[in-house]
């Protein structure tokens, strides 16, 4: 890892500018003016980049900084982003943009199988990136009568930029070395504010290269936290080993609280998450479903003392079958600040599950149907990312 390292761990680098950014006008604002003011070159790789208003907003930014000779460089899902068509995508290579899609390993008109480029993230001059869970598109946005999707990420000014920007090159050119990536920063600075300084580290899921950071970052939150753990979690279906390390934590006394959505873009996953429930609540952990609209963050704190954040669910989808990007923040500060976020959500937008409650409303017919839900969702995901196109795919 480049830069200045924390002494405790060789893994994270100190001295980085960070902000804590929710999805929303103010998250597109900041991407937008990010991407007004690259001078060399801007890295854009996302799942899913729709073709409506706010998708257009962002595309002519981008085709802005090409007229400005800026190189520009942009990679969406194959499958999260099969409904951009080729009428909106063609301005991109028309303005000199190099643009693409990320490939499954197999897939036809109606089918798709392999893993899937789920990670989200912007760098721009190897000096500024963003790392988050939010896509490109309306849902994110706050648009007149529809609020945003609630989602979170993070800015970061720093070094980790120049890393992020070796990261974004190799996922371009498919994993292939690359000796002499254009990711040394510009010897001038643009101030786009930040709240905090913070040690950082960037976090990885590749099933194919076998990467399980991320992965690896939940269970060490799980399994050191002391006294709290809040996980924030849009298809919250935690896989064996995430459940022995959720026990563990409460057996030492720790207090867990996971935020879910009440209701979601796929039916079928929130009756899944609902199987998991008489178990989560036997363990003595504190649920909560977001009554806003709906949730689609990722995140995970631990002891107020750091956290990790980015692309990743808590389920085997992101964790055996996707391309995923977290960083792992180290500052008191920061951390206070999204756990303040997640207690505003928990107390004011939020309905704590009751295990009485949830037991005498949850009869034997919803109960089947949640066992079969998550049954068939194991499976799917054993298998490994294997969709059945549909017309409209939703986010994830």
């Amino acid at each position: 890892m480049i830069g200045k390292h924390s002494a405790s761990d060789p893994d994270f680098t100190s001295d980085q500018k960070i902000k804590l950014l929710s999805s929303g006008r103010a998250y597109f604002e900041l991407l937008i003016r990010l991407i007004e003011h690259a001078r060399e070159n801007i890295q854009l790789q996302v799942y899913i980049y729709e073709p409506d208003e706010t998708g257009q907003q962002v595309a002519d930014a981008l085709i802005r900084a090409a007229k400005r000779k800026v190189k520009v460089y942009i990679l969406v899902d194959g499958y999260g982003s099969q409904g951009l068509k080729r009428s909106f995508f063609r301005q991109f290579r028309e303005n000199g943009i190099h643009f693409r899609f990320f490939k499954p390993l197999f897939k036809s008109r109606d089918f798709y199988v392999g893993r899937r480029m789920h990670q989200k993230m912007l760098v721009v001059d190897a000096q500024y990136a963003i790392v988050t869970g939010i896509n490109i598109g309306n849902r994110y946005n706050d648009k007149p009568g529809q609020p945003a999707w609630l989602d979170f990420g993070v800015y970061i000014a720093g070094e980790v930029a120049v890393w992020l920007c070796k990261w974004g090159w190799t996922t371009w050119r498919n994993f292939k070395r690359i000796k002499n990536a254009p990711c040394g920063p510009p010897l001038t600075a643009v101030d786009f504010g930040y709240d905090h300084i913070g040690t950082v580290r960037v976090r990885r899921n590749d099933w194919v290269r076998r990467k399980y950071e991320i992965s690896d970052t939940y269970k060490a939150i799980l399994g050191k936290a002391q006294t709290r753990v809040i996980i924030l979690s849009s298809y919250f279906l935690p896989g064996y080993a995430v459940r022995e390390d959720i026990k563990g934590a409460r057996r030492r006394g720790v207090q867990v609280e996971v935020i879910v959505c009440s209701r979601m873009d796929v039916p079928l996953v929130k009756d899944a998450e609902r199987f998991m429930y008489s178990w989560l609540l036997r363990q003595g952990v504190k649920i909560y479903e977001y009554s806003g609209n709906i949730l689609h963050g990722k995140l995970a704190t631990c002891d107020d003392e750091w956290m990790t954040i980015g692309s990743f669910n808590v389920n085997d989808l992101s964790a055996r079958a996707s391309i995923e990007l977290n960083v792992d923040i180290k500052s008191k500060p920061f951390v206070r600040e999204v756990t303040d976020k997640m207690e505003y959500i928990m107390s004011r937008k939020a309905m704590r599950v009751n295990a009485d409650n949830f037991t005498q409303h949850n009869g034997w017919w919803h109960r089947l149907i949640q066992w079969f839900a998550f049954k068939f969702l194991r499976l799917i995901f054993f298998l490994g990312t294997f969709y059945i196109k549909q017309e409209d795919p939703r986010g994830n």
